[in-house]
């Protein structure tokens, strides 16, 4: 028989019986016993803050931010997304330690408190994993496997022609709301704006060099126009005594107002004078100038940055190093294994790099740090008996070796780490250090599991 009222929920939801919400009971049990997780995160949300008052709401405390980030990563949420699964789901409300009573947070609090954590901190934490994983004599980083992959940042194919579109339609955008919100008037100013874009379409489908380059011309004509109008908007907001709420507009408009110069003269030199114009001087983007190009195995192009990963016999994933620019591989097999010292206060007795981390001085470093086998999946005029004690070591070791593209694989493919979708280049770093740090959780808990059986 039906009661005809439902009856009182209790405050905190208990978790279901399900293989996945098994693996968050178990999460939240490692985040519990590493208790000094959280302190970190509460100095990164408290950094710039006065003391909070006593009164009023709370907020969310670092342990829910720790857990809303773990359940973003792991389940690919948006924002709006999580903040919407967080309150709906049972399993998911009582791992961000939400109860009945709550109703959640918006999304735009999730953001701000989620982005506050900084890629320092992201670092700390996975390394105070590293340690329980120690203790747990789960992973000892004794064998350890090292490769490098890229990930990309969130921009479109870039071109001189849609980099110059880019500034011009977000300068006068800027320029129009100066006019509109500050009532800042720029001398002869004309809005471009359709016309740079028949121009930037011009250039993507001309049939010929003639016609591009003269589609390249006026386009930079006009660009040379908007780059004038944002010169005397900033010279119009220096001179004003107007409302302070200008002032990141002025930021703003100084920012997009270099970037242009620098893709006016990058386009001028390639297009113009038919220079080659180095990678290292480019600017890819006018929204994540930091992007890098990342040429790999000479055939594919990505842009964003080269990240070095090295990998345990656990699949934990214990440590990250973000390249800027395109180090070579051979740059950074020592810098690794150094790393890796700091981390255990030792050197590793077995180390396996891909073929492109290869060199005989790379060999001969290694084995001066007192590393027993160092095995490189491709020889390039080593011998195996150089490298190891044996040839059967080195084919365990190289076989050893593979496992790590797997793990690759599995953080592109499972924890958002094809691209970046977090904007800045600090928020890159975070962005990948908080997708390593959600699936070592999520391997911890794993072989926990596994344990109890």
């Amino acid at each position: 028989m039906r009661e005809k009222w439902q009856k009182q929920m209790p405050l905190m939801a208990h978790i279901m019986d399900h293989p996945q919400s098994q693996e968050l009971e178990m999460i939240s049990k490692i985040i519990d016993q590493n208790a000094t997780i959280c302190q970190h995160i509460l100095q990164d949300l408290n950094e710039g803050k006065a003391e909070p008052k006593r009164s009023g709401a709370n907020g969310m405390s670092a342990d829910q931010v720790l857990r809303c980030a773990v359940v973003k990563t792991l389940f690919n949420f948006s924002y709006e997304g999580l903040a919407f699964h967080i309150v709906d789901s049972r399993s998911l409300r009582w791992f961000c330690r939400i109860g009945m009573a709550d109703e959640g947070y918006q999304k735009s609090a999730l953001n701000r408190n989620i982005k506050a954590i900084s890629d320092q901190t992201w670092e700390l934490i996975n390394r105070e994993l590293l340690g329980y994983a120690n203790q747990e004599k789960i992973e000892k980083g004794r064998t350890v496997r090292t490769d490098c992959t890229c990930v990309e940042s969130n921009v479109h194919e870039p071109s001189d022609s849609t980099l110059l579109w880019d500034a011009i339609r977000v300068l006068i955008r800027l320029i129009l709301r100066l006019r509109d919100s500050f009532d800042i008037e720029v001398p002869g100013f004309c809005n471009h704006t359709r016309r740079a874009k028949r121009r930037m379409m011009a250039v993507m489908n001309a049939k010929n060099k003639k016609q591009r380059k003269a589609a390249y011309v006026d386009l930079l004509k006009m660009a040379d126009n908007v780059l004038g109008y944002s010169r005397t908007a900033l010279e119009k907001i220096e001179v004003s005594t107007i409302d302070p709420a200008s002032f990141p507009m002025y930021e703003s408009i100084k920012n997009y107002t270099e970037l242009l110069e620098k893709v006016i003269g990058q386009t001028k030199r390639r297009i113009m004078l038919g220079e080659t114009v180095p990678a290292q001087e480019k600017v890819l983007s006018i929204f994540e100038p930091h992007t890098d190009i990342i040429i790999k195995d000479r055939r594919n192009t990505f842009y964003g940055h080269k990240i070095c990963l090295t990998g345990g016999a656990s699949n934990l994933i214990l440590d990250c190093v973000i390249a800027s620019g395109n180090p070579a591989d051979t740059s950074l097999a020592i810098p690794m294994l150094d790393r890796q010292k700091e981390i255990y206060g030792r050197y590793p007795l077995k180390a396996c790099f891909d073929g492109g981390f290869a060199s005989k001085d790379n060999l001969k470093q290694a084995k001066s740090r007192e590393i027993k086998d160092v095995c490189f999946a491709k020889k390039r005029g080593l011998e195996e008996t150089e490298m190891c004690r044996s040839e059967h070591v080195y084919h365990r070791l190289r076989n050893f070796r593979a496992g790590i593209e797997s793990g690759i694989s599995w953080l592109k493919r499972c924890m958002g780490l094809t691209r970046c979708t977090w904007k800045g280049w600090d928020s890159f770093k975070s962005y990948v250090w908080s997708s390593i740090v959600a699936a070592n959780l999520l391997t911890l808990a794993r072989h926990r599991l596994r344990l109890n059986e």
